[in-house]
Parts: structure tokens; sequence; C-alpha cells
């Protein structure tokens, strides 16, 4: 078993695009963190790239841990082939949960729901409320403009550079999970 072995890596994405291209982004991810000997933790939805990530993820073998709100469990049809489905209050009590259970942070392509997620993490990171790696793994550019913007807001101070320091982004896949926490 590889270095990180039983590592809980907690994945952001989309719950609904069905480009093909992402579908298999995500799919590449599942399938990586059960061949490393890792767990999924996700958003608890079995639709797009988060149902794509779960289904690779136990179809390697993996854990899967779902965390969903109750009122998302019909809307993103709640992933009921988890190996654990927790359900949750609110949007916050998920966060804080997925953040419990993980040892590192993954975030794909994803839109606002993804971003929040992704910054909430980020954001703890850079204040030492956590020490787990957050990463972003970007291998088409969606968050070139993302992070085009938030280097401009650091060229005038807004951002701190440790900040930038707390986001790992990568764009081949061996890569960001190597920077979730484990040698292949």
């Amino acid at each position: 078993m590889s270095a990180g072995a039983g590592r809980r890596v907690c994945v952001y994405c989309a719950s609904s695009t069905y480009d093909p291209g992402l579908l298999d982004l995500a799919d590449s991810v599942g399938t990586g963190i059960a061949r490393r000997g890792w767990s999924l933790v996700s958003g608890g939805g079995n639709v797009s790239m988060m149902g794509s990530v779960a289904e690779a993820a136990r179809r390697g073998g993996a854990r899967t841990v779902g965390v969903i709100p109750e009122g998302l469990r019909a809307r993103e049809v709640a992933d009921t082939d988890a190996d654990e489905l927790v359900v949750v209050t609110t949007m916050r009590e998920r966060k804080r949960e997925m953040e419990e259970r993980s040892d590192a942070f993954l975030a794909l392509p994803g839109g606002i729901g993804t971003l929040e997620e992704m910054f909430e993490a980020w954001t703890a990171a850079s204040l030492g409320f956590h020490h787990k790696p957050v990463v972003l793994y970007d291998p088409v550019g969606f968050y070139a403009p993302l992070l085009d913007w938030v280097r401009g807001m650091a060229a005038t101070g807004l951002v701190q550079p440790h900040a930038l320091d707390c986001l790992v982004v990568c764009e081949d896949l061996e890569s960001a999970l190597d920077a979730c926490g484990g040698a292949r």
C-alpha cells in the first residue's frame, strides 16, 4: 500500500454538469483515490461529477462517505450507494462534517457551491485553522481567470502571499493526488 494509505480526501466538484470531459475528469479522480487506497468524502449526491467521482472510487474499492443536507437529498439525488451517507440539516453543517472527516481537500471544476467550499477550506488553511492540503486540480484551465483575479488581489495587498501558498494548483492528476498527501 502506498504512503498516505487510509487518507480521506474530500472532493469538491459540480453536481449539475453532464459535460463528458468533466465527467471523465471526475471518474479519473475517483479511480486515482481508490488506486492509492484512500477514502472519498463528497457532498453526497450521485449525479454529475459528484456521482462520477463516487462511482469510480467505489468501483476501485475505495470507501465513500457522502454528506448531504436533508433539503438536497431529492434535489441532488442522494448517493444511497455510499458506504456511509450522513444527512445533516444545513449547508454549514455539511461543510463542517466534510472538513472533520477529511485529511485533504481537492477541488475540481464546479459552480458557486464548489467555489464556496474551496474558498472556505482555503481561507481556513491560510488562517491556520487547519493544516490540511487544499488542492485545485485544473487540467482544462477552468480556474485560470479566477486565479488571475486572486493573484491580482495579492499584487495590491488584499491577499497575503502566504495565502496563495496555501492553495496547491495542479494540472495533472498524479501531482494533485501527491499534493493531497501521499506518494504513488
